[in-house]
């Protein structure tokens, strides 16, 4: 059990190391470095963290993260608002929206279907996906998910539950490796997927 010449220090390390990623040697790193830094940007930092935690919503449309009760994607009405493009979390949409090739809206999941890690469909928003169709105006929902199982099961029970409406359903194209995430896939790879999606039958 590593010892410390402070209880402070210690406390900082094991906050530090419950971060993803982080380990016991980086947190040190981390703690030591943030030692030397001027108390003011060391403020600064924790400042910017806690408003982070306490001031930023979620889109009560989209659920992407905000800092209004509406982000500006919705709110920007020069985009094509008759598409949405349905992806598993706020890290899909900053990595379609750097391909500069999407310009409909989304609605972000928060996560996908995965019985394993006890996740179901009422666990994340499908039903709010399915009540944003039902309300009208839109013609075409882009299912762009992960190209795995869980992925690929929660594709299925959202086109079977739209199935009614008669929306347009596509899957972006598979120039994505299967068992790839979004936001590791290179922008033109991601673009050209975007571009060249393929309609799911009903």
């Amino acid at each position: 059990m590593q010892e410390y010449p402070s209880e402070l220090l210690g406390k900082a390390v094991d906050e530090l190391a419950g971060l993803p990623g982080v380990g016991k040697k980086t947190a040190l790193r981390l703690a030591l470095h943030i030692l030397r830094q001027p108390v003011s940007e060391v403020d600064d930092f924790t400042n910017a963290i806690s408003k982070l935690r306490h001031e930023v919503k979620y889109c009560s449309v989209c659920h992407n993260i905000s800092d209004t009760p509406v982000c500006p994607i919705c709110q920007d009405h020069s985009r094509d608002r008759s598409t949405v493009c349905v992806v598993e979390n706020v890290q899909d949409v900053m990595a379609i929206e750097n391909t500069q090739q999407y310009h409909g809206l989304y609605h972000v999941l928060g996560g996908i279907i995965s019985p394993i890690d006890g996740i179901g469909p009422s666990d994340i928003e499908i039903d709010s996906l399915v009540q944003r169709v039902e309300q009208g105006g839109i013609d075409e929902i882009i299912l762009a998910l992960a190209s795995t199982m869980e992925g690929d099961t929660t594709n299925f029970y959202i086109s079977r539950k739209l199935k009614h409406t008669g929306v347009r359903i596509s899957v972006i194209a598979r120039g994505i490796s299967v068992g790839d995430e979004l936001e590791y896939t290179d922008e033109v790879t991601l673009g050209r997927a975007i571009i060249n999606r393929t309609a799911i039958d009903k």
